[in-house]
């Protein structure tokens, strides 16, 4: 069964609740996709051709910009590679690798389970980590970090990342950095896994996942890309020509309006920062911890009890959110609030929470 519909009888006690549903699980953007990037969409909705995988140089160029100006990463157009989503590239990449049986691929304990879904698609073993120093190096050849995380927004700091990086060279794995909500800290500031602090300035061996989902409010327009080895990349590209892994060319022309633009995301931040904020105040007063938390667009909160008891009992407020044992069994007493509501549905839950609260 698809974890997620697990959830669904949940859903339905909450959507019966008066004052109807506050979605909180999945995360999915709620705003309008900005007025910049439609604009560029429908200007090249007249595309009949077949566009290509890698894209045309102003799209790569318009990457590797975003990633030096953003990111601090030294990156050209030859490194990059557009991807049909995130999703998409995470549940494929080892697969493309040319992973199989006998090889691991490891993640942390704590993670988007797409990871895991990757190593089985390929026959490879996935395995979990705490710390690198914990993994098999004569077997580990795909190794995932993901900061912010999903779920918990927990942010690695520069150390770790160089401490993750020296292993992966060390025995010869890929890193693989997923850096999707790199742009969502609040209480820290994420670092990419391509800047010279972390990698020296040397991407071999490093690749690094980014998505214009939650930025940009761009998650039905797929649009994401890849970045790091020039040599890993062009495989990827072979690979990817050979299966037809394209991006619409509108969906490209997207992409570079997207990235080239700046105040659209710091519009969409502050939404997002003031979500967050009211969201985590009511939960505090109601009786939740919430950890880590310090970027990304989930807050990690527990009662201290089975997860699923918590979610049967926000439900019965009309409030629904993702069981922590989606990510692993580490997360078996956490529940992830994604803050991804309308500000009507925030502040609706937000009422629920303050009159429900224990006195």
């Amino acid at each position: 069964m698809f974890p997620w519909d697990k959830l669904e009888p949940y859903k339905a006690t909450a959507l019966a609740h008066p004052e109807g549903l506050c979605d909180f699980s999945v995360g999915t953007p709620v705003d309008p996709v900005p007025e910049v990037i439609q604009k560029a969409l429908a200007a090249h909705t007249d595309t009949p051709g077949y566009p290509t995988v890698w894209g045309p140089l102003e799209l790569r160029e318009a990457i590797a910009g975003w990633l030096h100006r953003r990111v601090g990463a030294g990156i050209g157009p030859q490194a990059v590679l557009p991807t049909v989503g995130s999703k998409e590239l995470v549940a494929w990449l080892p697969t493309q690798l040319g992973l199989g049986p006998g090889d691991q691929v490891a993640y942390p304990r704590l993670a988007y389970p797409t990871y895991e879904v990757g190593a089985r698609l390929c026959g490879a073993e996935p395995v979990e980590y705490d710390s690198v120093d914990e993994l098999d190096g004569s077997r580990v050849r795909l190794l995932w970090v993901n900061s912010p995380s999903n779920p918990t927004g927990r942010v690695l700091g520069a150390d770790e990342l160089r401490r993750a990086v020296a292993w992966a060279r060390e025995h010869g794995a890929l890193l693989v950095s997923d850096e999707c909500y790199l742009e969502l800290g609040w209480e820290a500031d994420p670092v990419s896994v391509l800047h010279p602090d972390v990698c020296g300035g040397d991407h071999e061996g490093l690749l690094a996942v980014h998505s214009l989902s939650k930025r940009s409010n761009l998650a039905g327009y797929r649009a994401s890309f890849v970045a790091g080895d020039p040599v890993v990349v062009k495989e990827l590209l072979e690979v990817r020509k050979h299966g037809g892994m394209i991006v619409p060319a509108p969906v490209q022309a997207a992409t570079v309006a997207a990235l080239a633009d700046d105040a659209h995301v710091a519009e969409q931040r502050g939404r997002y920062a003031a979500r967050r904020s009211a969201l985590r105040s009511a939960l505090e007063a109601y009786g939740f911890r919430i950890e880590h938390s310090e970027a990304s667009l989930y807050l990690w909160a527990t009662q201290d009890r089975p997860c699923w008891e918590t979610v049967a009992e926000l439900a019965a407020l009309g409030i629904l959110v993702a069981p922590g044992d989606f990510y692993g069994p580490a997360g078996e007493r956490f529940v992830r609030v994604a803050f991804t509501a309308t500000d009507e549905r925030v502040a609706s839950a937000v009422a629920r929470l303050n009159a429900a609260r224990p006195a």
